[in-house]
C-alpha cells in the first residue's frame, strides 16, 4: 500500500511538525539547552521530560521553564542557536516508519511540507542530515527575529508558499498541544502522533481528536 501510485490522499497538502513527529530530536535539543544554561551562569533544570521543552517555542521555553526575563530569553536564544547548529542538529534521526510514510504520500502527488516552530534554516539542515529533504516541497519555520513563531502562523506561511488558498483542505500531523491549537486555529484538520514527545491528553483537551502509534498509522486519517 506505501508504495502504491494510486493512493488516493484526500487532502491537497499534509503538513508535517518536525521534532517529535518526523526527527527524534530530544538528545539534541536537551544538549543545547543545558549548554546554554551553563554558559549563561544559569541553573539548569531537571530536563527528563522532554513534553515540557521539546515542542513549544524555544524563547516560551527559556522564559518559562527557566524563569528568565524576554531579554534574557532572547540573549540566550543566540547562545543555543549557536551550539545546536554546531553540535545539537547532528544528533537527529528519523523515526521508523517516516521514510515509508514520505514514499507513500510523495508517490500519490500530495504536497508535503515541514511547519515547525524552529528557525527555518536549521529546519532545513536537520531534515538534511535525517536524510528526508527531497520529500518536501517546502520547509517552513520561524524567522530569526522571533516572528512567525505561532503553528497558526506558520500554518498559514505553509499554505502560501504551497501556493494554496483557504478553500484547499490541509492537515497538520504533530506530536503536542501546540500543534493542535496552530491547526485548528488556522482552520486545517489536526493528526496527532502518540509516538512523540507531547501529551495525547493535552492534544484531546486543545480539541485533537485522530491519533496514530506509528508512521504508517498516520495513512489511514489521509486516504480516502
Amino acid at each position: 500500500m506505501a508504495h502504491e501510485k494510486n493512493l488516493k490522499i484526500k487532502y491537497k497538502a499534509v503538513l508535517f511538525d518536525l521534532d517529535g513527529t518526523l526527527s527524534e530530536s530530544a538528545p539534541g535539543i536537551r544538549y543545547s539547552l543545558e549548554e546554554t544554561l551553563k554558559k549563561m551562569g544559569q541553573p539548569v533544570p531537571d530536563l527528563s521530560d522532554y513534553s515540557v521543552y521539546v515542542g513549544p517555542p524555544l524563547i516560551n521555553t527559556l522564559m518559562n521553564l527557566c524563569s528568565m526575563t524576554k531579554e534574557e530569553a532572547e540573549n540566550a536564544t543566540e547562545i543555543y542557536r549557536g551550539i545546536y547548529n554546531t553540535v545539537g542538529k547532528y544528533k537527529n534521526k528519523l523515526y521508523d516508519g517516516i521514510e515509508e510514510l514520505l514514499t507513500a504520500l510523495k508517490n500519490s502527488g500530495a504536497k508535503i511540507a515541514v511547519a515547525t516552530s524552529k528557525y527555518e534554516p536549521f529546519a532545513e539542515d536537520v531534515i538534511k542530515i535525517i536524510g528526508a529533504y527531497d520529500y518536501f516541497d517546502k520547509i517552513c519555520g520561524s524567522n530569526l527575529d522571533g516572528s512567525r513563531k505561532d503553528k497558526k502562523d506558520i500554518v498559514e506561511y505553509a499554505r502560501k508558499e504551497l501556493g494554496l488558498s483557504e478553500n484547499d483542505k490541509m492537515v497538520l500531523v504533530g506530536d503536542t498541544f501546540y500543534d493542535t491549537k496552530g491547526a485548528l486555529a488556522a482552520g486545517i484538520d489536526f493528526i496527532g502522533v502518540n509516538y512523540g514527545y507531547g501529551n495525547k491528553n493535552l492534544m484531546v483537551e486543545s480539541g485533537g481528536k485522530n491519533f496514530a502509534d506509528t508512521p504508517m498509522d498516520i495513512l489511514k486519517f489521509l486516504t480516502e
